[in-house]
This record gives C-alpha cells, structure tokens and sequence, in this order.
C-alpha cells in the first residue's frame, strides 16, 4: 500500500456517496462544534508550492481528520494516523509540512466547526458520483476537493454542478446549504 510518502499513513479508500456517508458520517458529523486549531499541507520548498499530492490534515482541537483523494472517485478519509512533524519522504522532492500556507486557510484558523457537508459532483461528465469533503466555519468554508487524481481547496459556496448532502448543521450556522 502506498502511504505518499508518511510514515504510519494508511489511506482507507471509499468510493461513492453511499460509502463515504457509511465510513465517515458519524466521525465527521461529531467534528462539529470543535475549533480549526490547523491545517497541514505538504510543501515544495523548491518550488515554494503546495504539493497536492498528498493528504490535507485538519485539526479540530486535538481530532485530526486527514483526507485524500485519487483516481476520480477514491477518497480516503482517515483519523489521527498523520504526525505532522514527521519528515515526509517522496523520492526526488524535499517535501515538509507547513500550517495554514495558504491565505484563505489562515482565514479560517481559530474558528468553529459549524458545519460538515458532502459533495457529490452531478456535472454530467466521467466525474459524476465523486465526493468532496466541505467544513463551515463561521461564515467561510473550506472543502478538500478532487483535483482529478490530487486534492484541491475551495474556499466559497458549492459549484451548481454539486449535490449538497448536508451530514450536520451546529446551532450556529445560518442556515442554508453554503
């Protein structure tokens, strides 16, 4: 099995709506009301770059959910396996972790989770049925996104082409699905 290169990570892949709510539902949905204290990101110095090939590590007060994507459909979200002070070894980069590099990530830090909802891509193209990850916080939002075999960030409301499957709504969200 392929960890990317970080010692102890072992991706648990699902695939589809169905299996991504039956894996990971009840973790995630229990993530609501915890604060983003981080978000990890492995980066190319070289490059000064986010090397998206590897998982995204969120850290909600101590519960850290780390999430990756593959393929078009492959996405694995696993818990508290990923030491983000740990080296990470992929042949031919001189990767590291970095927190929050991006500025719409350090945007969101020290925010409540007030919402966790899934994403399925309805566009009518060899992409339909994939699953994305999406956390509300306050008003913003981010969501680990499959950038076609890597993940991507978004950082505004779902695309029209996506089906909104709201897992949990805490008591002080706006309403509405993003």
């Amino acid at each position: 099995m392929f960890d990317y290169g970080i010692e102890g990570y072992r991706p648990v892949w699902s695939s589809g709506l169905g299996g991504v709510v039956r894996d990971h539902a009840p973790r995630l949905r229990g993530l609501v009301g915890r604060t983003l204290t981080r978000v990890w990101l492995v980066w190319d110095p070289a490059d000064d770059t986010w090397f998206a090939d590897c998982p995204v590590v969120l850290d909600f007060a101590g519960e850290r959910v780390e999430i990756q994507h593959r393929k078009f459909d492959d996405l694995s979200v696993t818990w508290n396996t990923i030491d983000p002070g740990a080296p990470v070894r992929w042949p031919g980069f001189g990767l590291e972790w970095r927190a929050e590099p991006l500025p719409g990530l350090r945007a969101l830090r020290g925010l409540p989770l007030t919402g966790v909802d899934l994403l399925e891509w309805a566009g009518g193209d060899v992409a339909d049925g994939n699953v994305d990850v999406s956390f509300v916080l306050g008003p913003g939002r981010v969501t680990v996104f499959n950038a076609l075999d890597e993940n991507g960030l978004a950082f505004g409301p779902p695309d029209a082409r996506q089906r909104c499957h709201v897992l949990r709504r805490g008591p002080s969200h706006g309403g509405g699905a993003g």
